[in-house]
């Protein structure tokens, strides 16, 4: 079910992972980003939307993981964007012969048969080449790309609804997930909060991939706790991070992600 975040923003957060699409008003449509995750929770947002006499008008994709490329038909044929970057990650992910298998093995087991690994499955276009803004009839949403969770990374910024659309960062339930195949994570993930810092100033919601919608008072706050966590996994400390200490029940799988991340970061460092 859609929830309102702000006017001519609304959120469906699925039950698994509490994955964020987020759907943001145009003149003749609407921006889907990141569409969903099965093929139920797609439908409900496309006659949620129908109901609200809504059409998709264009998509985009945050980044080049297999919870963000998703699509269904009942959203039409519309330009689906994503990065330079995201779309090469993509398009080499879809050149292998068995990335059905490879994708459905990533899957969480209770949506695991559920998740459209189909012909729409990530078949995103890059933005036109020196664009910073998606290219629509709606509000101005620039894009703030980044590596330091996947290669062509983007936040969006919903400039007049005063929204960031964070991608798989500042979450209050998921620690920061660094690109951990690039040369320096952790250098790469600091410069994206330094940029996503840079207009926290100018955000009055924050939308992350996975977690609950963040009121601005909480954008400079989860900001600043991401930071701290990296700095940790880059000294080889235990983060005092609650996410990982105390985390949310249901989410006390966070700690082996931070086991690995950590063990990873002190090879590469080694």
């Amino acid at each position: 079910m859609l929830k309102q975040v702000t006017e001519g923003i609304w959120v469906h957060e699925s039950e698994c992972m509490q994955s964020n699409a987020t759907v943001v008003q145009g003149k003749d449509g609407v921006l889907l980003v990141d569409a969903g995750l099965t093929s139920s929770e797609m439908v409900s947002i496309a006659d949620d939307l129908k109901k609200m006499e809504l059409i998709v008008s264009v998509g985009f994709s945050t980044h080049p993981h297999w919870d963000h490329v998703l699509w269904h038909a009942k959203f039409g044929t519309v330009p689906r964007y994503g990065t330079t970057a995201a779309v090469t990650q993509m398009q080499e992910t879809l050149s292998n012969p068995n990335w059905k298998e490879e994708e459905a093995a990533e899957l969480p087991e209770e949506i695991a048969g559920q998740v459209p690994l189909d012909d729409l499955f990530g078949q995103i276009t890059a933005l036109p080449n020196g664009s910073t803004y998606v290219p629509w009839d709606g509000p101005k949403v620039r894009v703030i790309e980044h590596s330091g969770h996947a290669p062509g990374h983007a936040a969006l910024l919903v400039e007049g609804g005063k929204v960031l659309i964070a991608g798989d960062m500042l979450s209050d339930v998921f620690i920061p997930m660094l690109n951990l195949a690039a040369a320096d994570p952790v250098k790469d993930y600091s410069a994206a909060l330094d940029l996503l810092k840079d207009v926290a100033s100018d955000v009055e919601f924050v939308i992350p991939g996975h977690g609950s919608v963040g009121k601005s008072t909480q954008v400079q706050a989860r900001i600043n706790q991401d930071r701290a966590y990296v700095e940790a996994l880059s000294d080889g400390k235990d983060p005092d991070d609650p996410r990982v200490t105390a985390p949310k029940q249901g989410w006390e799988w966070v700690a082996s992600i931070h086991d690995w991340q950590a063990k990873t970061i002190a090879q590469k460092q080694a």
